[in-house]
């Protein structure tokens, strides 16, 4: 299973920028709905397109592999 950190990027984000960083602004910004960004948030192995990855990745200012973490043993524990 790929599983997108949002919200780690979101707290590392607020971090670095002292403030909060909420998923509305988020939204805003990415033009990425807030239905979307809630599962990506809150459902695992929720399934997301590249162009949602790379709208994220631009706002975060990272690479795909900073976004996305595989977990190979949760695909077995699923079948």
């Amino acid at each position: 299973m790929i599983r997108v950190l949002l919200k780690q990027k979101l707290d590392e984000k607020s971090f670095k920028d002292r403030r909060r960083i909420t998923l509305s602004e988020v939204c805003e910004t990415t033009g990425i709905s807030r239905a979307t960004l809630n599962r990506i948030a809150n459902v695992p192995g929720y399934k997301t397109n590249t162009d949602i990855i790379s709208a994220l990745c631009k706002y975060f200012e990272c690479m795909p592999g900073d976004l996305l973490q595989h977990h190979p043993e949760e695909i077995r524990e699923q079948k």
